[in-house]
């Protein structure tokens, strides 16, 4: 009795060590993985006072951040040099620091496989080398989306492992990154934080530290409801942006504008939310997402139809464009092949330099299979790689424009003069609806557009 009095006594310390070191901003955190979600995380940990100590495997990425500069647009240089000269933020490759640290981020990557099954071999890495340094007293937490189940089962075995008990002597909880690349609004400090503990503790402190560095901190019951809250989130996603790609056939085969009626729908104040279609989808988010809830489900012998559905459609968007841009041609007695097609915007989405599972990378692979002679422009991927292959953004001139047989919008960048464009393209196929407020007979959209109606049916205020 006197011996367990004692193992409580000295849990109840560690405890209150790491609640003081939060509140004095004694404590050191570390950051595993310094990527588009570990970076802007590391630098709001020590704008809110606490030294951090950032861990990646390139050296290069290493070496940058140590000087100062940032490898990631969402996060200015400006911001962070100042945070690295203070000591606020050191970057390493050495994984042995990781005794240092009180508290732990993990938010390494989590792709899918070729056969498109979660890939966790970086968490299941970061959980090796967690699991060789842990003490006593840290806390864990896995940021990384992934399916339900994988901190209980993957993270929580290598602490146990050390001879650990969770909750006791090492704390670990699952808090879903909430990232949007480009969202000048929403960023890590002001998004709403999603946490679940493996027990009530582990929980108590996971919520005490990060309610210091973000505005709002949601707790849930478990790490498989905080994990399943971010795969609805973008499971949601993907499913309301299949709708509407469906809905751009649709009103592509009954000749309306989609835009048109989704603007119209968008007028009711209650039961329906704006969602617009597009070449396809992309980011790390809500293409794979889905994925990971539809592999853990296919072990519990359930099918996730809608999911698989919407998958499904979202990914044959990329051809159903270039459909539009053989048949737009066709109509000018132009084959596709040998056609020089200029595609605008490589990117995601706009405004980024993210080129994580583009739709525009898609068509560009589908236009080159065609015979198609291929070029982009975009201000934010000045190039980018693919197997052997190195294509460069080509500057935008005005002889560019007028040369090209095709001009596809696949990402509508705010830095477009899309007056320019449909001035001197002799074909664009706009898959954003971005030249609206320039309707002209060379433009065909995602669906069937009367011509010299779409500036008229705009809202106020949107000219």
């Amino acid at each position: 009795m006197r011996a367990g009095f004692s193992e409580r006594e000295h849990t109840r310390r560690m405890e209150d060590e790491l609640l003081a070191g939060i509140t004095s901003r004694e404590l050191v955190a570390g950051v595993m993985g310094l990527g588009y979600v570990g970076l802007p995380l590391a630098i709001e940990i020590a704008r809110a006072g606490y030294r951090v100590v950032g861990f990646d495997v390139s050296e290069q990425v290493v070496a940058g951040l140590n000087s100062g500069a940032s490898h990631i647009r969402d996060v200015d240089s400006a911001v962070l040099a100042p945070l690295v000269s203070a000591g606020l933020i050191t970057c390493t490759t050495d994984m042995d620091r990781l005794s240092e640290c009180d508290v732990i981020s993990v938010c390494v990557p989590t792709p899918l496989s070729k056969t498109r099954d979660p890939d966790v071999s970086y968490i299941i890495a970061a959980g090796e080398a967690l699991g060789r340094r842990l003490r006593r007293g840290q806390l864990v937490i896995l940021e990384s989306t992934t399916y339900p189940g994988t901190t209980r089962e993957l993270l929580l075995p290598k602490i146990t492992e050390r001879g650990f008990t969770v909750g006791e002597d090492v704390f670990l909880c699952f808090s879903p990154e909430r990232v949007d690349p480009g969202n000048e609004v929403w960023h890590v400090g002001n998004t709403p934080k999603v946490l679940g503990g493996i027990t009530p503790r582990c929980l108590e402190l996971g919520q005490k530290f990060y309610s210091e560095v973000i505005d709002q901190v949601v707790a849930v019951s478990s790490p498989e409801a905080a994990e399943l809250t971010k795969l609805l989130e973008n499971t949601f996603r993907s499913v309301n942006i299949a709708l509407v790609n469906e809905m751009a056939q649709v009103c592509d085969l009954l000749g309306v504008d989609v835009f048109e009626v989704i603007e119209a729908a968008a007028t009711k104040p209650f039961g329906f939310m704006k969602f617009v279609p597009g070449p396809g989808i992309g980011g790390h988010c809500i293409p794979l997402d889905p994925h990971y809830l539809a592999w853990k489900m296919k072990a519990l012998n359930y099918k996730t139809r809608m999911v698989e559905l919407a998958s499904e459609i979202n990914s044959e968007m990329p051809h159903y464009v270039l459909d539009k841009v053989q048949d737009a041609l066709n109509d000018r007695s132009k084959s596709i092949r040998g056609s020089r097609i200029l595609v605008l915007g490589i990117a995601y989405k706009r405004d980024i330099d993210d080129l994580r599972e583009s739709p525009a990378l898609d068509l560009l692979r589908l236009l080159v299979s065609k015979g198609a002679e291929v070029s982009y422009h975009d201000p934010y991927v000045p190039e980018y790689r693919e197997d052997d292959r190195i294509m460069h953004s080509v500057e935008l001139t005005d002889d560019s424009l007028r040369m090209a047989d095709c001009v596809v919008i696949a990402t509508d960048h705010q830095v477009f003069d899309y007056h320019r464009i449909t001035s001197l393209a002799q074909l664009i196929v706009d898959t954003r609806n971005a030249t609206r407020n320039w309707p002209a007979e060379n433009v065909v959209g995602l669906s069937g557009a009367v011509a010299g109606l779409r500036k008229e049916l705009q809202p106020a205020g949107t000219r």
